[in-house]
């Protein structure tokens, strides 16, 4: 309550900064039998090793799943700061900063000790307090006061805001740091902004007046070794427009390949004052900063640059704001960190690359000042705007907390998934972006040049743009918060089905050579950023995905839900013809011309290690979803030909897949009659989840019988759900009819949270809602709570000692969530008689 009366969301994630995860670490581990698993035969080993070798030791470079050296789970992570595309500075939940992706898509996990809020009280003259707001004891810095205790203090995160209050013992103040990061739906311009902004609201419950200062410390660099190359320095600025004036220091840090510039600053304003110290070690005990500002409350602020670092040295900077504070009163100092890599290279140094913000502040790398004073000036109006986005929501009694909570908060994903936001050039025509093949989509370029390129990781772990088969089920998220950035990435990826890449390469699995792309199929991926993204695609190189039978569908699928919830007829139109296109590459897999694909007896899909053969309910589900909307499009856009085409494979098709894979319960993983092909696969109604998401999921479009898809949801709920771990860690993917799991692969007996998500999402559809609510919350509380892995959600995890690939993409299918509690708030809205307006 006390906490609220701040200005703490009542929703989010909580924790106290004494609390640990300690006991939760031991018992879970990544990837070490998943690989033994994946690893199990010899051949693959090998090639694996081999190419692993010749990869991270000879090349040099980071492999893009690299299963011999998983990233180790630190329980430790909070709310990222800054928006889409421009990198990211993740914060811990004790307040440390320690994850940074600066450069594109690249990871670097260090605590960066130096870089700390310190607080100073003064009354009449006297400084009384003076703490690091933080409960380490480094070994460095040692002249400071560290080792501030947890039980006074606690985190909460309802992404993209963070609060951290801390109860300054024995003093009667207390401060909440209220952290700010442009992330706004809808918005195109300062969503792009690489900038946190820290307000510090300070009350003061003393009798007398306080003096506090709030004093922000940064090293140069992100804590790695770069850090120490030599050539770094620091200088301070002043930024003054409108009539506001911003002060701090910039870091300027210059390695050969995408320098950047770092900003830290304060607001000026009446009452608040703004000093700065250029540089100092922060290798050494710290001993002139600790004591330049115990002496009263400010720093030096001398002028002029530092000198540059030599090589071996570390450099950091520091500023502070002031303010009185009445007693028993109030006041706010804003501090912020904006950090400028305006153009990037990746991995292969062929192009240099524009982000997104360059077209608002430019790409000459003098932006900090800038982004600094522009963040301190409008931070106000983000919060408004991410209010007014949230409060429905929150405000909503019949939504349970850990749902809002793992609403918002699994957006971190959407910036701190090596996201980047890349403008197109200037000179660039539509030749250029088409490919050799020429895509013919006359919107490509309007479309790109407005919006720019976007792309995310599908996995921090796994290091590939944009994984296709995966964003189908994150693409909830962009569509219906930034629906321009889906239509953009839509449009990347038609350019790619119609051009191909001969080059040959071999694959992992199976040891065979092929192609890296082919004609008319969707890619895997855009890119590893390592490589080049966008201009070499297919980074992955597990499978040759050519024969994958989801990708293809899964285009034509999201490209009807793009339209049917933004109804932009110019993307349907462009889009049209590369749906023709893939579906016609995919009919050669309805090998047996009964209207249903068949799988080709190997992992020929998202489960890429669960091996499937003949028809299937996740293939064949989504197959017939597929033709379902070719027809509804076909319809829109008055193509009856195509339309007849698609309806009479529909309806060939439907027969086929209920006849082959309905067993009376619920659909069987494949027809193949084999010891698993009777298991309970929790993500058996994909389709049907796409068609209900658009509104074709009942009267003339009506792929799978009604009461079919509830059985099966039921079914999956008693099994998957309830008799898997007692029913509190959401769905596994396999469980064989007798209600033991599926160990028949590494993946069938594996959560995974992604597609928990559009499970609740599919039961809330059919009107299973609180089902649906108890098969996620399964998910929230096993990873944000039992595990500690928030703000790193993985893509699996076992029931026992297992979890892979922390970071993960898939989970942004909880907005599919959203939009099906959405859609049936609006068709009980519907149905009320006029007059009435609640539901």
């Amino acid at each position: 309550g006390a906490a609220q009366g701040r200005g703490v969301a009542a929703d989010g994630w909580r924790v106290c900064l004494a609390h640990s995860f300690e006991e939760l670490r031991q018992p879970y581990g990544a990837g070490d039998v998943p690989l033994r698993d994946v690893l199990r035969h010899v051949g693959l080993a090998l090639r694996y090793f081999r190419w692993w070798i010749k990869k991270t030791r000879i090349e040099k470079k980071s492999a893009f799943i690299d299963l011999l050296c998983a990233v180790p789970l630190q329980q430790i992570y909070g709310c990222p700061l800054g928006g889409i595309g421009g990198g990211t500075i993740t914060r811990g939940w004790r307040g440390e900063f320690c994850r940074w992706q600066l450069n594109p898509g690249l990871y670097h996990y260090e605590t960066v000790i130096t870089n700390q809020f310190t607080v100073c009280l003064r009354c009449k003259g006297q400084t009384i307090y003076q703490q690091v707001l933080s409960v380490e004891r480094p070994s460095s810095l040692q002249s400071w006061n560290w080792g501030y205790c947890g039980h006074y203090a606690f985190y909460h995160a309802l992404y993209p805001r963070a609060w951290l209050v801390y109860e300054l013992p024995g003093q009667q103040v207390v401060l909440t740091c209220r952290q700010v990061s442009p992330v706004i739906p809808h918005d195109y311009k300062d969503s792009s902004l690489p900038v946190g902004v820290f307000i510090w609201e300070v009350e003061n419950g003393r009798d007398e007046d306080v003096e506090v200062s709030i004093m922000f410390s940064l090293q140069n660099g992100t804590g790695a070794k770069e850090d120490r190359s030599g050539g770094h320095w620091n200088e301070p600025f002043a930024f003054q427009k409108d009539g506001q004036r911003v002060a701090g220091v910039l870091l300027h840090h210059c390695p050969a390949v995408n320098p950047f510039t770092l900003a830290i600053s304060a607001r000026e304003k009446a009452g608040t004052g703004v000093t700065h110290v250029t540089a100092f070690n922060p290798t050494g005990l710290g001993r002139e900063v600790w004591q330049d500002l115990l002496q009263d409350g400010r720093l030096d602020s001398p002028t002029g640059k530092s000198r540059p670092t030599e090589k071996g040295e570390v450099t950091a900077a520091a500023v502070c704001a002031s303010c009185r504070v009445p007693a028993h009163g109030h006041k706010t100092l804003e501090l912020a960190l904006a950090w400028d890599m305006p153009c990037v290279h990746f991995g292969s140094k062929e192009k240099l690359h524009l982000r997104r913000y360059t077209r608002f502040f430019g790409s000459e790398g003098d932006a900090a000042p800038a982004l600094s004073h522009y963040a301190l000036t409008h931070y106000k109006e983000w919060e408004r705007k991410i209010e007014a986005w949230q409060n429905p929501i929150l405000e909503n009694s019949q939504l349970p907390s850990w749902y809002k909570s793992a609403l918002f908060n699994e957006l971190y994903f959407m910036t701190d998934g090596g996201t980047i936001w890349m403008e197109v050039p200037p000179d660039c025509c539509a030749e250029d972006l088409q490919g050799p093949a020429g895509a013919g989509l006359s919107h490509l370029l309007p479309v790109l040049r407005e919006y720019g390129r976007f792309a995310y990781l599908e996995g921090q772990e796994y290091r590939m743009y944009n994984t296709y088969d995966v964003h189908f089920y994150a693409s909830f998220a962009l569509i219906m918060l930034w629906p321009k950035l889906q239509i953009s990435l839509q449009y990347d990826i038609a350019v790619t089905v119609v051009n191909e890449d001969v080059q040959p390469r071999q694959y992992l699995m199976c040891g065979q050579t092929a192609q890296v792309k082919m004609k008319n199929v969707v890619p895997h991926d855009i890119g590893d950023p390592g490589d080049e993204p966008w201009q070499r695609v297919n980074a992955y190189l597990m499978h040759d995905t050519a024969d994958w039978k989801d990708l293809n569908l899964k285009f034509v699928l999201q490209v009807y839900r793009d339209y049917y919830l933004t109804r932009d007829s110019l993307y349907l139109q462009d889009m049209w013809p590369v749906c023709q296109a893939v579906m016609e590459s995919e009919l050669k897999f309805d090998t047996d011309n009964d209207g249903l694909i068949e799988n080709g007896g190997f992992a020929d899909q998202t489960y890429d290690a669960w091996v499937v053969h003949g028809a299937s309910a996740y293939c064949g589900g989504l197959w017939l979803a597929a033709v379902c909307m070719m027809c509804k499009m076909a319809e829109v856009l008055g193509d009856t030909e195509i339309q007849q085409k698609y309806l009479d494979i529909l309806n060939k098709g439907k027969e086929a897949f209920e006849r082959m894979l309905w067993n009376g319960k619920y659909y069987n993983y494949d027809s193949s009659g084999s010891d698993t092909s009777s298991s309970i696969m929790s993500d058996q109604c994909a389709g049907q989840w796409f068609l209900g998401a658009c509104g074709l999921d009942q009267g003339e479009f009506e792929v799978f019988p009604k009461s079919h898809v509830l059985s099966a949801l039921k079914t999956i709920f008693e099994k998957n759900v309830l008799s898997f771990a007692g029913g509190t860690m959401g769905a596994v993917n396999g469980m064989r009819p007798d209600g033991v799991p599926d160990t028949s692969s590494v993946q069938s007996d594996e959560v995974w949270v992604g597609v928990v998500y559009s499970l609740a999402a599919t039961m809330i559809q059919e009107g299973m809602v609180e089902e649906g609510f108890r098969t996620a919350e399964g998910c929230y509380r096993t990873v944000w709570e039992r595990l500690g892995m928030a703000f790193q959600t993985p893509e699996a995890y076992r029931e026992k000692k297992v979890y892979r690939s922390l970071a993960y993409m898939r989970p942004l299918s909880i907005w599919s969530m959203q939009l099906a509690l959405e859609r049936r708030a609006g068709q009980a809205l519907a149905q009320l008689p006029q007059g009435h307006t609640h539901p």
